[in-house]
């Protein structure tokens, strides 16, 4: 029996399972780049929300320095008016920070999904890779024996022949 003749019986398996182990790296790259995409969405979102902050900032800041002046009712009642506005945009600005963040939490969630999925995947792998190391082993030692024992029947053959021609 030759080395080149021995064929791992499971090896149909290992290979399955490691596609299986290609597949989840690809799924776990997936993720990634999705949650690079939310939390960039994050970061445009939060800034969009920032520039309306400020702007009702500089808005109130406005209406307190024409308190300050004295300015007349109606201009007051606009001003009031348009913080109002901006305040409403804000909020909305808000909620769609607040959403936002969900969604990148989400997809933390499916990236430490793909994460273990990939982990249990190697694992099986490599469990196939020790019962294989350890079927070699043992088919190693078969052979040792089989070959052993075909040398203690080589040299009784020898033995004999040498006994004979004496």
């Amino acid at each position: 029996m030759m080395n080149q003749a021995i064929k791992y019986p499971l090896e149909d398996i290992l290979k399955v399972k490691k596609r299986r182990v290609e597949e989840a790296e690809k799924q776990l790259q997936l993720r990634k780049q999705e949650l690079a995409k939310e939390q960039e969405k994050l970061l445009e979102r939060e800034k969009a929300r920032d520039k309306v902050k400020a702007h009702h900032e500089d808005k109130l800041k406005q209406l307190r320095e024409e308190f300050d002046r004295g300015t007349t009712s109606p201009k007051i009642i606009d001003m009031k008016a348009y913080i109002k506005l901006v305040k409403e945009s804000l909020a909305v600005e808000e909620k769609r920070v607040l959403e936002q963040k969900a969604l990148v939490k989400v997809a933390e969630q499916n990236v430490e999904k793909a994460k273990k999925e990939l982990e249990l995947r190697q694992k099986e792998v490599d469990k196939v890779k020790e019962h294989r190391a350890d079927w070699i082993k043992g088919i190693m030692r078969e052979l040792e024996v089989e070959e052993a024992k075909v040398q203690d029947e080589l040299g009784n053959i020898i033995y004999t022949l040498h006994q004979r021609q004496k």
